[in-house]
C-alpha cells in the first residue's frame, strides 16, 4: 500500500513538475498544419520577414525538394531574402489553401512587381510537430494568352 501511494504522489508531481513545459507547447500544438503554414506563408512572402518566418515555423531536418536550392533552411533564407531584397514589390497572393493530414498546399499568384504577369505556384509543405519540415513546389508562368477563357487561379 505504502509504495502504492508513493507512485501515486511521484506522479502526481511529474505531472504537476511539466504543466510548465506542455503550456507552451499547447499553443503551438492547437494549432493545424493549415494555420502553421498560412502563417509562414504571410510572415515570409506577404511581409518579406524570411528569417522571422523560418525561426518560428521552420525545424530541423529541413528537407528542400526545389532542384535549385539545397537542403536545410539556411539556403532557403538566402535564396528568399535576396529575391525580395533584388525585388521589394514582389508579392505572392495565396489564392487557395488545401489540407490534407500533415500536408498543405498553397496557390499562389507569385509577381516580381506590378508588371509581371508572374507565375502559378503550388507550393507543398509537410508539418511534423507544429512545424513545417518539408517543401516541394511546382512553377508555372502565366502565359499572355490561353487556349481558354479561365484564368489560371
Amino acid at each position: 500500500m505504502r509504495v502504492l501511494t508513493l507512485n501515486r504522489a511521484l506522479a502526481a508531481c511529474a505531472v504537476v513538475m511539466s504543466l510548465g513545459a506542455i503550456a507552451p507547447a499547447a499553443h503551438a500544438a492547437d494549432k493545424t498544419p493549415k494555420q502553421i503554414v498560412t502563417e509562414f506563408y504571410r510572415m515570409v512572402f506577404e511581409q518579406h520577414k524570411v528569417q522571422e518566418g523560418f525561426d518560428t515555423y521552420v525545424a530541423l531536418p529541413y528537407t528542400q525538394h526545389n532542384p535549385n536550392v539545397p537542403d536545410g533552411p539556411e539556403a532557403t533564407i538566402k535564396f528568399l531574402s535576396g529575391r525580395f531584397e533584388n525585388n521589394p514589390q514582389a508579392t505572392n497572393k495565396m489564392v487557395r489553401v488545401i489540407a490534407d493530414g500533415d500536408l498543405v498546399a498553397v496557390h499562389v499568384h507569385s509577381t516580381l512587381n506590378p508588371q509581371d504577369r508572374g507565375n502559378a505556384i503550388v507550393d507543398i509543405f509537410r508539418v511534423s510537430n507544429g512545424k513545417i519540415v518539408e517543401h516541394w513546389d511546382v512553377i508555372q508562368p502565366v502565359p499572355e494568352k490561353a487556349a481558354n477563357p479561365n484564368t489560371m487561379f
